[in-house]
């Protein structure tokens, strides 16, 4: 295991397969500013072509997990400032969103505006029953330009995101698990070990089939039905013919455990 300091703010641990990204700014509840931004979006680059991480951990610090973005920020910012700071968002959360990667955000706190977008590019939300997460850029003049006002409606439905986003209120760990934006609430002491524990448990499956059901999954909602599943076979047929689904299927004829090689 590895620790290093992507920025004084992002601190990344690296075990095997798995990589950890922790957002270190407690003190401002693990708000985002550029220069964070600018960090995480250069990590996630170099991510993207990682071929050794399968699977990646996105959490926070104390109380909070991103709190959104840094507001002191926009105090007096120039319109030319203020949007160049959204268009970096957006190319962040969006390369968060298409990683080849499992993505697993463990939300330990405040999960608002941006902290919750960012949450919602990932595969997998699991929140700590202390988490609060929620959209309130309304309470500003003004709205979400993460991709919140359509990742969340993906979701939860465009009524309940309406609700959510246009009375900027935030939901608990228990409402976002039952409104389908979350997947588990747990204590807070059980949030990373499950994280962790849920990223070994799919980091063992065959790594082409894994990340290639994840794109299935993701590339396949925005299609209409008939191509979806014209997509699923096309993907299927390719995947029957690389070294690993000839070991899975080998493996299991011979009631052995697979050694999966990634081709």
């Amino acid at each position: 295991m590895s620790e290093t300091r992507l920025h004084p703010n992002l601190v990344l641990t690296r075990k095997g397969a798995i990589h950890e990204l922790r957002v270190d700014r407690e003190e401002a509840l693990g708000a985002l500013n550029f220069e964070i931004m600018e960090a995480l979006g250069a990590y996630i680059t170099e991510l993207s072509a990682d071929t050794e991480c399968r699977a990646l951990i996105l959490t926070g610090t104390g109380k909070g997990f991103v709190a959104g973005a840094d507001i002191t920020g926009y105090h007096g910012a120039s319109q030319a400032v203020f949007d160049a700071f959204q268009r970096r968002s957006r190319q962040t959360f969006d390369a968060i969103a298409v990683l080849p990667q499992i993505t697993i955000c463990a939300v330990n706190g405040y999960a608002l505006g941006g902290g919750f977008e960012l949450a919602l590019c990932c595969d997998f939300i699991l929140v700590a029953e202390c988490a609060k997460l929620g959209l309130p850029e309304i309470k500003l003049g003004l709205l979400p330009g993460g991709g919140g006002t359509q990742r969340l409606p993906k979701l939860v439905g465009r009524m309940r995101a309406k609700e959510i986003l246009l009375s900027g209120r935030f939901i608990t760990a228990s409402e976002a698990v039952d409104y389908g934006a979350a997947l588990e609430v747990l204590e807070a002491d059980a949030l990373l070990p499950r994280a962790r524990d849920m990223a070994e448990m799919l980091v063992a499956q065959a790594p082409v089939a894994l990340s290639e059901g994840k794109r299935v999954i993701d590339d396949g909602v925005e299609m209409p039905l008939s191509a979806g599943l014209t997509f699923e076979q096309r993907v299927l047929g390719a995947l029957y013919a690389t070294d690993d689904a000839k070991e899975g299927i080998d493996a299991f004829v011979g009631k052995r455990d697979p050694v999966w090689s990634g081709t």
